[in-house]
């Protein structure tokens, strides 16, 4: 699990309508993936990144009335695959789900680099962990592309004061 749902397990609260679940299994942008669900009342809408795009895709699964939805984002890059491996689980609602460390949960909002993921980024970086956080980050960030690198030295920047 990615996006708000990780994050309030990390202690960080956000309000959503959708919980965000990450992979790197390309078979999820096929339709037939998703075939098992049509007699359900569930819809699998599946969107294809292109060559440009930093994901591979995102399928949007929505149950009749359109409430609570959930997002498979499918990464495609070499080091995503350390946010499968690194996540540990914790229990949701009775449920347990394998959920991205605080590290990885802020490299992927470095790599989207969108106003709210700077935001999130900063509220994650709270607290008395912080600065071993931030060491871990510029640890980890050499991996990202240019702009997560940018909005990382920015983020930092502007907590130095």
């Amino acid at each position: 699990m990615i996006g708000a749902a990780a994050m309030a397990v990390h202690g960080v609260s956000r309000s959503t309508r959708d919980v965000d679940l990450f992979t790197l299994a390309r078979e999820c942008l096929e339709v037939a993936f998703w075939a098992p669900l049509r007699p359900t009342s569930v819809e699998a809408r599946v969107r294809k990144g292109d060559a440009d795009d930093p994901l591979a895709g995102v399928v949007r699964l929505t149950a009749a009335g359109g409430e609570h939805p959930l997002d498979v984002v499918v990464g495609k890059s070499p080091w995503q695959a350390a946010v499968t491996a690194g996540a540990r689980e914790a229990l949701i609602e009775d449920v347990r789900v394998p959920v991205a460390s605080r590290v990885d949960l802020i490299l992927l909002k470095l790599y989207a680099g969108g106003p709210q993921d700077a935001w999130d980024i900063q509220q994650l970086l709270e607290g008395p962990a912080g600065a071993e956080l931030t060491a871990r980050i510029d640890a980890a960030v050499t991996a990202l592309p240019p702009q997560g690198r940018s909005l990382w030295a920015r983020i930092r920047d502007a907590a130095r004061g």
